[in-house]
């Protein structure tokens, strides 16, 4: 097969390489996809940078997402599922080999029925960025007449974050920070938009909600949005983050979130238990099936142009998923 990996971590043109390998075979109960894309993901790229750890394994196949065809399945799984198309989900996730490549074995539960009215492009989003963002809306249940508060709504995660909290039955206030980005969020549904680079973002975003506070936020950026959390979110709220890469340690305001009976959810959508996972892939499912999703590819690759791929995804400039198509 034709994969890209590396052995030592450093910079994508240092350390990324491109051949054949032996194709794998699946073990018991595991399955062989044979990809037609790869997602591409900002912790796939730090993961090769060495910005987590260091390498785990002599040899390592990047990428956590994808999607194809099952072509061959081990010990103890259905032949039934031959020729099924699938996402896959923490393919390189404490695993050596990934989805950047032409096939990847992996355990039968890790391979996710795709709906035939998406594509294997969109597939390659749905492990990563798009299960992060229903975890984040739907990990305390139904969000039916709630007020979600989404930042960094043009965000691979926020994107998605807003369609799933409308189609939830939530109202959507989404943050952003410019014109373009604003047009993005707006696309998605989002009720109202507002540049966090502009005025008091926090009195703007309770004037959009009609100066009621936030039920729920989905939060990109805890450490530097906490003040504005703290100020706009309600009574029994939740803020859920996935990220904070401004400001990694925040001081937590303690009792001004303790007099809001407020939760602090952090979230690494690797570690959902058995339950949050299925209770996601359901979530999913269901949304694709109601064609209440749109995919923001704007970046596609070659495999053989997985250096480029690398670059692009680390420059912060994309708007939307990379992915690696395979043909």
């Amino acid at each position: 097969m034709r994969a890209a990996w590396y052995e030592e971590i450093g910079t994508a043109a240092a350390v990324l390489r491109h051949g054949e390998m032996a194709d794998p075979q699946p073990g018991p109960g595991e399955v062989r996809v044979r990809l037609r894309a790869s997602g591409i993901n900002p912790s796939d790229v730090k993961t090769r940078a060495g910005a987590r750890s260091p390498i785990a394994f002599p040899r390592v196949i990047p990428h956590s997402d994808g999607a194809g065809e099952i072509d061959a399945v081990g010990e103890g799984v259905s032949p039934a599922r031959i020729g099924t198309r699938v996402w896959v989900w923490n393919a390189a996730w404490r695993r050596a080999f990934g989805t950047c490549a032409e096939l990847v074995c992996l355990p039968e539960v890790q391979a996710v029925a795709l709906p035939h009215c998406t594509s294997f492009e969109a597939g390659a989003c749905l492990g990563i960025p798009a299960s992060t963002a229903c975890h984040a809306v739907f990990a305390d249940g139904d969000v039916s007449g709630q007020t979600v508060l989404v930042t960094g709504g043009a965000g691979a995660v926020g994107h998605y974050a807003i369609q799933l909290a409308r189609w939830g039955g939530a109202r959507v206030i989404a943050t952003v920070s410019g014109p373009e980005k604003a047009r993005v969020a707006e696309a998605a549904g989002a009720h109202a938009v507002i540049n966090y680079r502009e005025g008091d973002v926090a009195a703007a975003i309770l004037a959009a909600n009609d100066g009621r506070a936030i039920d729920r936020v989905v939060e990109v950026e805890f450490g530097g949005n906490l003040s504005v959390s703290a100020a706009v979110l309600g009574e029994g709220g939740v803020i859920a983050a996935y990220g904070s890469m401004g400001d990694a340690e925040p001081k937590l305001p303690f009792y001004p979130l303790m007099f809001r009976h407020a939760t602090v959810r952090a979230l690494l959508v690797y570690l959902l238990s058995r339950q949050q996972r299925a209770d996601t892939v359901a979530r999913l499912t269901a949304a694709l099936e109601a064609g209440a999703l749109q995919h923001a590819i704007t970046a596609r690759f070659d495999l053989a142009d997985a250096v480029a791929a690398h670059e692009a995804v680390e420059s912060g400039n994309l708007i939307g998923n990379a992915v690696i198509t395979i043909a």
